[in-house]
This record gives C-alpha cells, sequence and structure tokens, in this order.
C-alpha cells in the first residue's frame, strides 16, 4: 500500500471547499493541513487545479451476479464504479438465486471479496415466506447494510404482498428497511386498461401504467408502517411530487427514522425523452413527466430528498428492445453518476458542497457506515479527484460497464474523473483502472 501525499488541493467537504495537503498513510487519512511535509518517500500529487471529493457512496446498484452474469458481474460493475468516482455501493438481493438466506448472502459477499475493487455491501432480501430468515439480520447488523423488500413487482419476481409478512418485518427488523414503492394492484390496473385500448403499447405508456398514484399508494404505506413500528425505513427512487410530503426536511438527517433516495437519471430525463430513447431509459419506477423533475430537484435541494443514487441495473441492449412486455426495466449508470451531477453543476443547478453531502455524507449518515463518507483524520482514503476544466464523452470505447451501452451514449460532460482512491490504493487514473487491490467489506455503527 502506497502512502500519498495530495498537494495543493480544493477539498469538497461538509459544506466548504478549501484548499490543502491531504497526507494518506496506511490506507487512512492521516492529516489534512497547509504545508505537510513529511521525511519518509511518498506518492505525491499535485493538486493544482483539482477538486477532491469523498468517493461516492451508491446505496442502489443492481450488479446481477450470482445468476445473471450475461448482463455484468461484480468485477465489471465495480470497474465502472471505481472509473466513476464510486468507492463504495450496496447491492440488491433481485439476482439468482435470490438473497434470500443468510447463506445466499455470504456466497456474495464471497465474490465481492475476490472481485470487487470498490467497497461493498450487499441487502438481505425478502419474500412473502422468509420473514423469519431476514429476521436473523439482527444479529448481523454491523456487517449488513439493510433488508430489500419490494413492495412493487421489478426484475427479479421478488414481489412482497403479504401483509403479515410486512409487519412482521417492520415491527421486528433492527436494520435499515429499504423499500421499492410501487403499488402492483395500481400497476395491474392501468396495464390491463391501456391494453384494451392500444394492444401495442410503447415506451411513453410506461409512466401511464406505473404511474404517480402507484407510487404515492405504495411509499406511503410503507411509511405508515414505519411510523407504527417505529422502524428505520429509507425509501429508494422516488420519483413523484406528491411523494415528498412524506418526508421532512425540518429536522437533521441523523435524526430521520424515515428517508428517501432520488436517482441521477429521475433528475435528467423526463417522459420526453421517451420519443428520442425509447424502451432505453425504461425502469422501475417509471420517468415521469417533466414537473416531476423539477419537484425533485426542489426536493433534493430543499432535503426533503436525503441522498442521490444510480439504481445502475444493467441489460443487454437486445433485452431493451420491443414489445413493451419484454423490454426489461433499469440501465446502467453507476459511471457517470457524478459526472452527471458535475454536469447540474456547471448549469448552476446544485453546487459542489451539495454533490458531495448528497452522494457521500448523507449516504454514509443514513446508513451508519463506519469511518466513510467524508473526508476527516482517521478516516478511510476514498476519494474522487475531479478536473472541472476537462472534458468527457461517453462512448462505447470507454464504457466499463458488461453491457458497452449508456442512455447517456454521445453526451460530453465538460468535466472528468482524474482518479479515484479506495481505502488508499489509486484504483483509476486518467482513463486507466489499476485493479491489483480490492475494497473492503463496508461496516455499520449499529
Amino acid at each position: 500500500m502506497q502512502n500519498t501525499l495530495f498537494k495543493n488541493i480544493s477539498v469538497v467537504n461538509e459544506n466548504k471547499i478549501e484548499t490543502m495537503d491531504v497526507l494518506v498513510r496506511s490506507g487512512r487519512i492521516e492529516k489534512l493541513a497547509q504545508n505537510i511535509s513529511v521525511k519518509e518517500r511518498v506518492k505525491e500529487i499535485p493538486g493544482d487545479g483539482l477538486h477532491l471529493f469523498p468517493g461516492v457512496i451508491d446505496d442502489q446498484v443492481h450488479f446481477r451476479e450470482p445468476g445473471l452474469t450475461h448482463k455484468a458481474t461484480i468485477f465489471t460493475e465495480s470497474r465502472a464504479a471505481v472509473a466513476g468516482g464510486v468507492t463504495s455501493f450496496m447491492e440488491m438481493p433481485n439476482t439468482i438465486p435470490n438473497a434470500l438466506t443468510h447463506e445466499l448472502l455470504e456466497d456474495k459477499y464471497l465474490i465481492g471479496q475476490k472481485d470487487s475493487l470498490a467497497n461493498y455491501s450487499f441487502f438481505m432480501g425478502t419474500s412473502n415466506t422468509n420473514a423469519e430468515e431476514v429476521l436473523k439480520t439482527n444479529q448481523f447488523k454491523k456487517n449488513i447494510c439493510g433488508v430489500k423488500i419490494f413492495m412493487g413487482s421489478s426484475t427479479g419476481n421478488m414481489l412482497v404482498d403479504s401483509e403479515p409478512a410486512l409487519h412482521q418485518i417492520f415491527r421486528n427488523s433492527e436494520l435499515l428497511i429499504a423499500t421499492h414503492c410501487e403499488d402492483e394492484k395500481t400497476i395491474r390496473k392501468n396495464y390491463e386498461a391501456l391494453k384494451q385500448k392500444k394492444p401495442d403499447l410503447q415506451p411513453s405508456d410506461h409512466p401511464l401504467i406505473r404511474n404517480t398514484e402507484g407510487c404515492y399508494l405504495s411509499s406511503s404505506f410503507a411509511s405508515s408502517l414505519a411510523k407504527k413500528y417505529q422502524s428505520r425505513l429509507h425509501i429508494l427512487h422516488i420519483t413523484t411530487s406528491r411523494e415528498l410530503a412524506l418526508f421532512r426536511n425540518d429536522i437533521p438527517l441523523k435524526e430521520k427514522k424515515i428517508t428517501a433516495e432520488v436517482c441521477v437519471h429521475h433528475l435528467h430525463f423526463t417522459a420526453d425523452d421517451y420519443e428520442r430513447l425509447g424502451y432505453l431509459i425504461k425502469c422501475n419506477p417509471a420517468i415521469k413527466e417533466s414537473q416531476n423533475r423539477d419537484a425533485l430537484w426542489n426536493g433534493l435541494l430543499d432535503n426533503h430528498l436525503d441522498v442521490i443514487a444510480t439504481d445502475h441495473a444493467p441489460h443487454l441492449l437486445e433485452e431493451k428492445q420491443p414489445p413493451y412486455e419484454k423490454a426489461r426495466s433499469g440501465m446502467p449508470l453507476v459511471q457517470h453518476g457524478l459526472l452527471l451531477m458535475l454536469h447540474y453543476y456547471k448549469q448552476g443547478k446544485i453546487s459542489l458542497e451539495k454533490i458531495a453531502e448528497k452522494m457521500s455524507h448523507a449516504v454514509a449518515d443514513c446508513f451508519l457506515i463506519e469511518n466513510r463518507g467524508y473526508i476527516r483524520e482517521g478516516y478511510f482514503a476514498d476519494f474522487a479527484v475531479v478536473n472541472l476544466n476537462e472534458k468527457t464523452t461517453v462512448t462505447p470505447e470507454n464504457i466499463l460497464y458488461k453491457c458497452k451501452w449508456s442512455p447517456l451514449m454521445d453526451m460530453t460532460f465538460s468535466t472528468s474523473i482524474e482518479m479515484t482512491f479506495v481505502n488508499g490504493n489509486c484504483v483509476f487514473e486518467r482513463g486507466k483502472l489499476i485493479d491489483s487491490s480490492r475494497g473492503s467489506r463496508l461496516t455499520f455503527a449499529r
């Protein structure tokens, strides 16, 4: 492990930007100060013109392994992650087999230990019948990021619609409960009604089927369960203006029992983009009308929405083709999430400090991740080094997803990820991966 000294770099951290030196030794941040000098040999990195961000922590990705490795693997997608400044991820249980037992969950951790360039954690999956198994996670709450409940159907057929099972988990889980919230009855009713009118559904029908009402009914039900049992609830990928009223912005994040995530694609695309991109942007919950995107931005900036994620969900291009029923939902985004938020910084939409807060600090606070998410002395040296004046164009040659496509294809960002450090190891530098080291299993202060 090489010790590193960043000289005269602009550190984006804890609601301020300061130019300073940063000394990394043995994988952790040893010192933050002006004009640091050391006697021993270290790798010195000139920071002039560069910004040092805490590494992005993506709390929702689908890396597909085991069982769907024709789409992605933990190795390939963690490479894409670090190329995008993501140093830690939390991966979902709808793999094959579904991660519904502790034995299957630990199998994924073994793959992460062997193959992941980024730090990793994996959610415990739920079904209508495995509540007792899910609640065993209470014994391992320091080592598992949370419990995932699909309260609406999505890729993987893990819908949980048994109210007794939901009550049992919300009543007894000591871990954070992360939910995908869409009301299944509403989705089915909307689908049947549209099919009667037009047998051949189009991409633009997706937000009509998975509509605002369906999202709100499910999110409000999850919130009511959390309030009843004082559960720790985290609702993923909010897409509607109506849902914002379910969340508070009048108390600090660390005091919230119910928190919310917004994803980069819901901050970027609108329903108008179906005409141009078709099923490439089909995802669950659906991308909706522009007024919802505007409300999501407002909710993010005023702290009704707590964290930004990607919901990275790769499929092969041939799996994204019509008809509607066969076109898979989800898109690959983990390599470009930070770049996309920096794009909106350049447009004056969000500050650099807010990006660091919502993509790093708040995620660490939300999940109680130990010693990560901030640039602080004693914390692990997880960094994204950003050049705000170097362009990046999304091309087939530089996409690292195994599926080799992106809904952002040919988009040129006016910023670049210069380097990424995980536990003090440089794993990506100026377009080149350095895959000689591996990330670590995340731990949680519970």
